[in-house]
């Protein structure tokens, strides 16, 4: 792959941390949760959703097009943050880009909505396939944002928002475009895809009411599972060589995936993660990693394998780490990005966010470096390193 640089120009995203960089900062830097409690599965359960202006915003949208009433919030989710980014990066509207904007799970809410109209009826809605189909997401998008350039959709479970990143690159570095729109989006707070999490027997059992942190990730000595669901959208705008409004550069990428030994599985050191982490590292000294975004879901095995292969990786020399999903939940396809939201903004404000329930580690220097990870079932992990501009 060539040695053209990848300029990210602009970054926007909705989630339970509200949808401008400001006050998403902002709760990054209290040590409150979002989550919330909602009645899922016939039971109360902690589920963290977007904040009331996020919720504001998305219906203004729905009511903005008669299209738009029939859309699935993940839609409305991406397309919103998609808007942003492409006024913030200062993309013209006949600015030619693509887009790839990914799904774990897709039109979740919607999907169910309309299957069990058909159980219990026995016909189907005449919008019950376009609007829950896979490409809906990035199709939309290029409809509001009129884009003529290629349009993609994908679902690589939970890395999916990142391995849109690497498709972006991929376009970039080929010359075959020079602006991409990438990220996911995900509204899965559903009583069917709680179901799912509870039969895996990963999703969070300790009462809001009662712990003060009910999903534990980041503590390697937990001794229960504690994954709780979020919900949002996170794009960035990628643009081919140096470029003036560039926030960061994205040095490296890399990618690796696991011969399965069950449906989700990943091994004892995340085998995957040190791959991917390896080859993003290839032309660069571990020791100047400043900062590492970790996947790290809540889960007893997802959090120590991938500290595991982390020691791997960097031996005794650790960069600092950390994760938001203590805070905001694990949001499936958008969770990669979303952590690439958390490395850019501290990157912008020079200052480490700290896990507040782990052993407080210090920053010692200028955060110019941060690696942030993302892996799904199947162990199909992605790393990408970003540098301050």
């Amino acid at each position: 792959m060539n040695s053209t640089k990848i300029a990210i120009t602009a970054f926007s995203s909705l989630s339970p941390l509200g949808n401008n960089s400001e006050s998403v900062w902002k709760k990054y830097l209290d040590n409150q949760h979002c989550f919330s409690t909602q009645f899922l599965d016939q039971q109360e359960t902690s589920v963290a959703s977007l904040d009331a202006e996020s919720k504001e915003i998305v219906a203004k949208l729905r009511e903005s097009d008669a299209k738009y009433k029939f859309l699935d919030d993940s839609v409305l989710f991406a397309l919103a943050a998609s808007r942003k980014a492409v006024q913030d990066a200062g993309w013209k509207e006949d600015a030619v880009f693509g887009i790839n904007i990914g799904s774990s799970r897709g039109a979740t809410d919607l999907f169910e909505k309309h299957y069990k109209e058909y159980i219990d009826t026995g016909k189907a809605q005449t919008l019950a396939s376009p609007t829950t189909t896979l490409g809906n997401i990035s199709s939309w998008i290029a409809h509001d944002l009129q884009s003529t350039g290629p349009e993609i959709s994908h679902s690589i479970t939970c890395s999916t928002a990142l391995h849109a990143l690497l498709n972006g690159v991929a376009w970039l570095k080929s010359g075959m475009a020079d602006k991409f729109l990438v990220g996911g989006s995900e509204a899965p707070l559903t009583d069917f895809t709680i179901a799912q999490m509870r039969a895996l027997k990963i999703y969070s059992r300790l009462d809001q009411a009662k712990d003060l942190w009910p999903n534990l990730a980041f503590d390697f000595e937990k001794t229960q599972n504690t994954m709780i669901l979020g919900e949002g959208a996170s794009v960035c705008c990628l643009e081919a060589g140096e470029k003036e409004n560039a926030i960061a550069y994205i040095s490296a990428v890399g990618y690796a995936t696991e011969i399965l030994e069950h449906n989700i599985s990943i091994s004892a050191e995340a085998t995957c993660f040190q791959k991917s982490m390896k080859m993003a590292l290839k032309d660069e000294s571990p020791e100047n990693i400043d900062v590492i975004v970790m996947h790290a879901p809540g889960t007893i095995k997802g959090d120590l394998t991938e500290l595991r292969a982390i020691e791997k990786v960097f031996g005794a020399h650790l960069p600092l780490l950390t994760t938001n999903k203590w805070k905001i939940g694990h949001t499936f396809g958008a969770s990669g990005m979303l952590s690439l939201e958390l490395a850019l903004l501290m990157m912008e404000h020079n200052k480490f966010v700290d896990v507040p329930f782990a052993k407080a580690q210090k920053q010692h220097k200028e955060i110019k470096k941060i690696l942030i990870n993302a892996v799904g079932f199947g162990g199909n992990a992605v790393s990408v390193l970003v540098e301050k501009a």
